[in-house]
């Protein structure tokens, strides 16, 4: 059926491309790599979402591209290391947790590990770190007039982000010295955890003052 002209788009698979222009490219035809070194000419940033050598098999690596465009930021965000073991391995949100060591800190205690959606690796430790990098990048061009290479994975990314955690361990600080669930932040004390409501609901306390 067709739309009418106050009718909005349909929604799309990927409901974070909401209000986002798109364009599908082939990138095994000749024109539209053309095309893409058209657009990086005149771009701010170019994001790499592909595992590691895709693009610059393609001709469109940053070597290429930077000296097309060299106030390009040219950003790079994968799931493992680049330069690790596993830097051509599939992988997803739970793998790169666990190979952090992040995902052992997390869940109650004589439990599993919890995995916490796909929010700590993908989103925190990938997109979040990702877009730190690309604003000091764009400070540093302001400064200098010159682009540069962002580099973020999600293992050292949710590393990054469990540093507190990590390093109060290792340290044998007490807010976090005990294995996982026993401790301060993590529903190891009944001031700190969630409870079951009369009516079904749940309750968080977080009552550490």
């Amino acid at each position: 059926r067709p739309l009418s002209p106050n009718s909005p788009p349909p929604p799309a698979a990927d409901l974070l491309t909401r209000h986002k222009r798109s364009l599908a490219l082939n990138l095994k035809s000749p024109s539209a790599i053309k095309l893409i070194h058209q657009l990086a000419s005149k771009a701010d940033i170019l994001i790499d979402p592909f595992r590691p050598g895709v693009l610059e098999k393609l001709g469109l690596g940053p070597d290429v591209l930077l000296a097309i465009n060299p106030r390009l930021i040219y950003a790079r965000l994968t799931g493992f290391r680049r330069d690790g073991r596993f830097a051509h391995m599939a992988g997803h949100d739970i793998n790169y947790l666990s190979i952090s060591g992040v995902l052992s800190l997390l869940g109650r205690k004589n439990a599993p590990p919890t995995p916490p959606a796909n929010l700590l690796g993908d989103f925190a430790g990938g997109g979040a770190m990702l877009v730190l990098g690309i604003l000091l990048a764009l400070l540093e061009r302001e400064r200098t007039g010159k682009g540069q290479v962002v580099e973020a994975n999600m293992v050292d990314g949710a590393g990054y982000l469990a540093s507190f955690a990590r390093l109060a361990k290792a340290s044998g600080t007490p807010t976090w010295d005990r294995p996982r669930g026993e401790n301060l932040l993590d529903s190891g004390c009944p001031y700190y955890d969630t409870y079951q409501t009369k009516d079904g609901g749940w309750m968080a306390v977080g009552a550490l003052e």
